[in-house]
């Protein structure tokens, strides 16, 4: 009865050699990482089952011994000392072979002879007692060696994660096919059900609106409502959401410090210098006074305090945030305090310093410069990283230079900003102006017209949505 050896690079190859020739029922004797990789030692499970009876016959026939009569048994003769096993150690992984093969011919003899009558002191014959088994599941339980196994895990766990990642990006593609073959669907049927309903989507499309409200405005419209009626019906539900402010009552008349922001040249010191002409025309230079925190833009801080000596108001400038806290404290008595800050890219980190700065300096508002001539996927990405309580509305620029208003119009209504004013020009104190709402529904709502190259034809307004992910 020999001890088998197996031997591989890794753990679960030698595993799965040992397997193989031993089959499912083989006991682990031992295993340990060796030069060149793993060495397992086992046992075929019947062998170990054979010496196990043996040894238990072998202590049935010693325990019947013990119970003859003592003038019997010491007429026996005794086994001389030689023929005794040696006494019992925990054999090295090399006396494998030659401990287990002369315990199994040992329990043997004590199986057929008489037992003797007293045993020599050194030679006790103890229990069989084979080695922990742990090869029930060899994918499982074997333990190979620490290094071997953590390389294994790693690599496992490496092939579970780019699996997952190739199966969640074959589902993601898979629903966007569903997704937009369930919009071309409903487009077909709003189509040939409500066709005013239809074209308005596709006129919305043309002027810059988002597909999220083009779908939310035509579902103001009647299924059976005429070109002109849906386009009045959608106008009127685009006022309601409006949030334009006709009046100066909630900024100049109110007072307060307003911090004017947004991404460089949106037009931040003209803007600034516009609001502080309308609050000297209101309420006197004498109650005004201006702060930039612009210290980067060559002439920035030049630029403002031109404007502050034409309007005869105090031009501050800070450095940071200690500086911005003690200036507003000396100007307390003012009704109203303009910051005219740096213009920076709304995903730059010092979006969230400057937010912090200005919150940290007191009762400190701000006011968003969105510009209209910007795509609409652009503007929400500003109005997220400039999104906060403190946000008291937002500011329409260049606004002379857009084609359409919808796409600032859409991220206004949309993210719920008050529009507070737009400015259409380079003049101090003329190119400023209250929201008016007329003017508003009609910049945004003007049709392209046929011969304009982002005139929509057709079914291409359902290509829009349909890539958008979702129908009329």
């Amino acid at each position: 009865m020999n001890v088998k050896r197996y031997f591989a690079p890794t753990a679960r190859e030698a595993l799965r050699a040992l397997k193989e020739a031993l089959g499912p029922d083989a006991i682990v004797l031992s295993n340990r990482a060796v030069d060149g990789g793993v060495e397992i030692l086992a046992l075929p499970g019947e062998a170990v089952s054979a010496l196990q009876a043996a040894n238990r016959a072998a202590v049935a026939a010693k325990t019947m011994g013990t119970a003859r009569n003592p003038a019997q048994a010491a007429a026996e003769p005794v086994a001389p000392p030689a023929q005794q096993p040696a006494a019992t150690r925990e054999p090295a992984d090399g006396d494998f072979r030659v401990s287990l093969s002369a315990l199994a011919a040992s329990a043997a003899r004590n199986a057929t002879r008489p037992a003797p009558v007293a045993p020599a002191p050194q030679a006790v014959i103890r229990p069989f007692s084979p080695p922990r088994i742990e090869t029930a599941d060899f994918a499982m339980r074997a333990r190979p060696a620490p290094a071997a196994a953590d390389d294994f895990g790693n690599a496992r766990m490496r092939e579970l994660q780019e699996t997952n990642a190739r199966l969640m990006e074959e589902l993601s593609g898979i629903r966007g096919m569903i997704e937009r073959q369930l919009a071309g669907f409903a487009w077909g049927e709003t189509r040939r059900q409500a066709p005013a309903r239809a074209a308005l989507v596709g006129e919305l499309l043309e002027a810059g609106f988002s597909a999220a409200l083009a779908r939310k405005l035509a579902e103001a419209v009647p299924e059976d409502a005429s070109r002109l009626e849906a386009r009045e019906a959608a106008g009127a539900a685009l006022d309601r959401m409006m949030r334009a402010h006709a009046s100066d009552d909630d900024v100049i008349d109110r007072g307060g410090v307003y911090a004017l922001v947004g991404p460089t040249g949106v037009g931040k010191t003209t803007t600034t210098a516009k609001l502080a002409a309308r609050c000297v025309v209101r309420h006197g230079a004498s109650r005004l006074a201006m702060i930039t925190t612009d210290g980067y833009r060559i002439g920035a801080q030049e630029q403002l305090r031109i404007y502050g000596r034409i309007l005869g108001v105090p031009v501050f400038s800070v450095r940071d945030a200690a500086d911005l806290r003690q200036t507003l404290a000396g100007l307390r008595n003012k009704h109203m305090v303009l910051i005219d800050t740096m213009g920076m890219s709304q995903r730059d980190r010092m979006v969230a310093e400057q937010a912090s700065m200005l919150g940290g300096a007191g009762d400190v508002r701000r006011l968003l410069l969105l510009n209209a001539t910007v795509r609409g996927d652009t503007l929400d990405d500003v109005v997220r990283a400039y999104a906060g309580a403190d946000l008291a509305g937002c500011i329409f620029t260049k606004v002379d230079e857009a084609a359409s208003l919808a796409p600032a119009l859409d991220v206004a209504v949309r993210h719920g900003l008050d529009i507070r004013y737009l400015a259409n020009g380079q003049r101090v104190p003329e190119d400023l102006h209250l929201p008016n709402r007329a003017y508003l529904l009609h910049r945004a709502l003007r049709q392209q017209g046929p011969e304009s190259p982002w005139h929509l034809d057709g079914d291409e307004a359902g290509m829009m949505l349909a890539a958008a992910g979702g129908g009329a």
